[in-house]
C-alpha cells in the first residue's frame, strides 16, 4: 500500500482499497465495508477531476507550439520566451509601480472581478523613450500572471503584398484569443501609425484598420496584450481608445539610477564610491544604459582580477556610455 501510494501508481492503490473493504465485508463488518468503500471512490473520483483539471490547464502551453507561421513564407510570426529567459525585476517611480501593480492584482483576481460584472485590464499600452523598460515591463507581468510570453515578430508579419499583414495579423490575434498567453507587441507603431500622415499609404491605413478591428474583437482567454512603443506621438488617435490602460515608463530619476547601479552591482564587492558624484554624471540615463553602466563596470574589475567595482570603474563607463 506504501509504495504504491508512493509511486502514485492510482491501479495498485483503488484493488489495494478495494480488497480491504472486501475484507471487512467478509469479517461481517458490513457499515464499516460500506465507508470505506464511498470514501475510496470519492477519493478517485477526485483524484481523476483533478488530473483532467491539470489536462486542461495544461492544454494552452501545448497549444502554443503550433504557432502561427507567415504562409507565404513560412516562418513564424511569434517566438515564445522560456520562462526562465524572463526579467522581472524593475526599479520604477511608485506611482508607475503601483499602476503595474494594479494590472497583476485584476489579474490575480479576474474570476472574483467576473463574478461582479468587471472585466480585468486586459489590453495595455506601454509608451515612453527607448531603454526605459517597456519591454522589461511586459517580461515582468509574464513572470508574476505565470502567463507564457509570445513576442510578435513585425519583420515577419509585415509584408508588402496586399493583404497579408492583415491577415497574419488575424492570424496572431485569433491563436492568442484560444491560448492564454502575454502576446507582446514591441515596437507597435509598424502597424497603428496616424491614418492621417499623408506620407503613409493606403495599405497602411488598411493595416490600422485591421489592427483597430482585432483589438475590438481580442477576447482572451486569461491572457494579456501588452503593446510597447517609443513613438507614441506618431500613433493613430483611435488606437489609444482601444487599450484598457496606457503607462508612461519614464527616464529613472537619480533616486532610481542609484537603486538600479546597486540592484545590478549586488553580486559584486563596491570599493568607496562618490554616489553623489556618479548620479550628477548620469543625469539623463535609460533605465537600460543604467544597466549597462553597471555590468561593464562590473566587467572591468572581474578583467582586472580585482573583484571590487571602484569609481574609477564606473566613471570609464560613464564616458564611455555618454559618446556612444
Amino acid at each position: 500500500m506504501f509504495r504504491a501510494i508512493a509511486t502514485d501508481d492510482e491501479v495498485a492503490v483503488e484493488k489495494l482499497l478495494g480488497a480491504i473493504v472486501e475484507e471487512e465485508r467478509h469479517k461481517g463488518h458490513t457499515l464499516l465495508a460500506e465507508q470505506l468503500e464511498n470514501i475510496s471512490k470519492q477519493k478517485v473520483s477526485e483524484s481523476r477531476q483533478t488530473k483532467t483539471k491539470n489536462r486542461q490547464n495544461e492544454q494552452p502551453l501545448q497549444s502554443l507550439s503550433e504557432l502561427p507561421t507567415s504562409k507565404r513564407l513560412n516562418i513564424p510570426l511569434v517566438t515564445a520566451i522560456p520562462r526562465e529567459h524572463l526579467r522581472h525585476h524593475m526599479v520604477l517611480t511608485d506611482s508607475v509601480e503601483k499602476r503595474f501593480q494594479r494590472i497583476e492584482r485584476e489579474y490575480a483576481a479576474r474570476d472574483r472581478l467576473a463574478h461582479h460584472g468587471f472585466q480585468y485590464r486586459q489590453k495595455i499600452l506601454l509608451y515612453g523613450s527607448p531603454g526605459c523598460g517597456k519591454t522589461l515591463g511586459a517580461e515582468r507581468l509574464a513572470w508574476n500572471t505565470g502567463l507564457p510570453l509570445l513576442k510578435v515578430h513585425f519583420d515577419a508579419m509585415v509584408s508588402s503584398y496586399l493583404g497579408e499583414t492583415a491577415s497574419n495579423l488575424r492570424q496572431v490575434f485569433e491563436m492568442a484569443s484560444k491560448s492564454p498567453c502575454l502576446l507582446l507587441l514591441d515596437e507597435c507603431d509598424a502597424i497603428a501609425k496616424s491614418r492621417q500622415d499623408d506620407n503613409e499609404v493606403g495599405e497602411v491605413k488598411r493595416i490600422v484598420n485591421t489592427f483597430l478591428q482585432v483589438l475590438d474583437e481580442y477576447n482572451p482567454s486569461s491572457g494579456l496584450l501588452v503593446a510597447a512603443t517609443n513613438l507614441d506621438s506618431s500613433l493613430d488617435t483611435a488606437v489609444w481608445r482601444r487599450f484598457d490602460d496606457a503607462i508612461e515608463v519614464p527616464k529613472p530619476t537619480e533616486k532610481e539610477i542609484e537603486a538600479i547601479l546597486k540592484q545590478t552591482l549586488s553580486a559584486m564587492s563596491l570599493g568607496s564610491i562618490n554616489w553623489h558624484l556618479i548620479l550628477e554624471r548620469m543625469k539623463g540615463f535609460s533605465a537600460a544604459q543604467t544597466v549597462r553602466v553597471a555590468q561593464d563596470a562590473a566587467k572591468r574589475a572581474i578583467l582586472e582580477r580585482e573583484e571590487l567595482v571602484i569609481q574609477e570603474h564606473l566613471e570609464e563607463t560613464i564616458k564611455e556610455i555618454s559618446f556612444s
